[in-house]
């Protein structure tokens, strides 16, 4: 007997690709729309050998029309929207299409949840960059948002939009707080990826240095296989709510980079260089998340490490380089 029914926009990306392998194994059947304006590819669920498993649909964030149309055909009963411009620089190149994505195309999947299905258990990806200029040392949900950049701005107005549906319509919409999640899987333009793709290249003798910002930013990782498990999980709650997913521990990029060159047996010290182009006009210093709540009502806990997390990645560059 088939399990649950569960959508997935952003269903290309890391954590859809994630995800979607994760309901696919615990039995549920699986569609992940796609937008054919966009670039993204299949890759990740290729990798994850899951992309035979699951039902891949048209439709796009900024057309309500297609979103109901995925709502009706589906009759999904759990809905996660994982789609946004999610790449923080790009959002101060184009601030209108990340506005138009992250933030109105969240209130596009609600509004499609509200009229086909009410009764959807509905999820949200928020994330540690609302919290921005960081009003308390560990944010939790309680903590003020200062958001420093139009996508912060983008995924507020999503939050908030999630928590009024909440409230007027009695839907089940949850909405989780992550912060920073890696693996292999992580596009290039984040600063993980860009790390661990040049760490394998130069290991490799393809090129010799590394050009990065602010090596002194300070953020909570994780890896996003055990953060995809927090989302499920406040979906088969009783009551929706907004939780943070963390680690607890913060690590600056520089670290970061010590741990990815030492695996090689190099030193970062030799091939990074700082770069003021890589700095963003507002930069967000720390952020450290406080999962109290999630291990609390949830039962969840990250079960990977920074380093084993940063270790996987360069393992899995260099076999993109070498293959």
């Amino acid at each position: 007997m088939q399990g649950k029914h569960a959508l997935i926009t952003g269903v290309t990306g890391q954590d859809g690709a994630y995800l979607a392998k994760f309901l696919v194994n615990k039995g549920y059947f699986v569609s992940g729309i796609i937008a054919r304006r966009s670039t993204d590819t299949l890759w990740r669920l290729r990798e994850l050998e899951v992309l035979d498993k699951i039902e891949i649909l048209d439709a796009d964030l900024l057309d309500l029309s297609s979103l109901i149309r995925v709502m009706e055909k589906t009759q999904a009963e759990e809905v996660y929207n994982l789609a946004a411009q999610s790449f923080v620089a790009t959002s101060w190149t184009q601030p209108l299409l990340t506005a138009e994505v992250t933030a109105v195309g969240a209130l596009r999947v609600l509004e499609a949840v509200r009229i086909v299905n009410p009764k959807a258990h509905f999820y949200q990806a928020s994330t540690s960059e609302m919290f921005g200029k960081i009003q308390e040392p560990a944010q939790d949900e309680k903590t003020p948002f200062y958001p420093r950049s139009p996508y912060g701005v983008s995924k507020l107005f999503a939050h908030w939009s999630t928590i009024n549906y909440r409230e007027s319509f009695q839907l089940h919409a949850s909405s989780g707080i992550l912060f920073n999640h890696e693996s292999p899987l992580r596009g290039i333009e984040f600063v993980t990826r860009k790390v661990t793709n040049a760490v394998a290249r130069i290991h490799l003798k393809q090129q010799n240095e590394l050009r990065l910002g602010n090596l002194d930013a300070q953020r909570d990782w994780g890896f996003a296989g055990d953060y995809v498990e927090a989302m499920w999980m406040m979906l088969q709650q009783p009551e929706p709510d907004d939780y943070v997913i963390a680690t607890g521990k913060t690590i600056s990029v520089r670290e970061m980079c010590r741990i990815a060159f030492d695996y090689v047996g190099r030193n970062y010290k030799d091939h990074v260089v700082v770069d003021s182009n890589f700095y963003r006009p507002a930069e967000v210093d720390v952020l450290l998340g406080n999962p109290a709540k999630a291990r609390a009502r949830l039962g969840w806990e990250p079960k990977t490490s920074l380093e084993s997390v940063v270790k996987l990645m360069v393992d899995a560059d260099i076999r993109r380089l070498t293959s």
